[in-house]
């Protein structure tokens, strides 16, 4: 009777458990395009912040990192470093976050300003590393994915512009670096487009604009006005007036 008593016990352990580990993978919530950027205190490399609240009026992204010294994490961080006037000069403050605590943010940001990537001068980081050792932020952010891991953050990006309105959001498993360039061009075209003026693929500053709506009532007229052009009804486009 005893054993057939502990079986029970174990088999209903067990079940809360997994239901537990379920609970959490369906609790998974992202913050979406046009929402706000949920608010979170943390501190950082660069001492306490409140996100986005203290980057003010600018352009925000918010990276998340599996973990610290790791190669590809490493090899990010990098380009991100080399990548930061050109960030500074579109408005955009960065901030990074991953799984660690601030001192060992601190130890491998260090050793990051020591090394000299693909040839270039070895370079100061100057954006924060956000401690996140409880994950809080990171689950907020639905950074955490249960079915990768439930310690470490994947890949993430947030591109908030300077209403604190996310614009854009990207995702990369574990062992995928991101094109730190495409991101950069991402801010580009999120701050060159507007309601009626679309950014097609591959498009990058000074390249045409695609349009929502055609400059003309009749699809049928084959007098196309100065300034745009079409390749078809229904894809218009608007010469950028910037590389004229």
């Amino acid at each position: 009777m005893k054993k057939v008593f502990l079986l029970a016990v174990v088999v209903i352990f067990a079940s809360v458990m997994l239901q537990a580990q379920a609970d959490e993978e369906n609790s998974v919530k992202i913050p979406l395009i046009g929402m706000k950027a949920p608010s979170f205190e943390a501190n950082t490399t660069n001492g306490p912040i409140v996100f986005p609240t203290d980057f003010g009026n600018k352009w925000k992204i918010l990276f998340s990192h599996p973990q610290d010294f790791t190669p590809v994490c490493s090899s990010e961080l990098l380009e991100l470093a080399n990548l930061q006037k050109k960030f500074d000069e579109l408005n955009v403050k960065m901030a990074v976050i991953s799984t660690a605590d601030v001192g060992s943010h601190e130890q491998w940001k260090k050793a990051l300003e020591g090394i000299q990537y693909k040839g270039r001068p070895a370079t100061k980081i100057k954006f924060p590393l956000i401690d996140d050792v409880n994950r809080s932020v990171s689950k907020q952010y639905g950074m955490i994915h249960p079915s990768i891991s439930g310690t470490k953050g994947v890949r993430g990006v947030f591109i908030i512009d300077p209403d604190d309105i996310i614009r854009a959001i990207f995702f990369y498993p574990l062992n995928i670096g991101r094109n730190t360039e495409e991101i950069l061009r991402s801010v580009e075209a999120l701050q060159a487009a507007t309601d009626v003026k679309m950014t097609p693929a591959d498009w990058k500053p000074g390249d045409d604009f695609m349009i929502a709506v055609p400059p003309v009532t009749d699809q049928r007229t084959e007098n196309v006005p100065d300034g745009y052009y079409k390749l078809a009804w229904f894809m218009w486009y608007e010469k950028n007036k910037a590389k004229n």
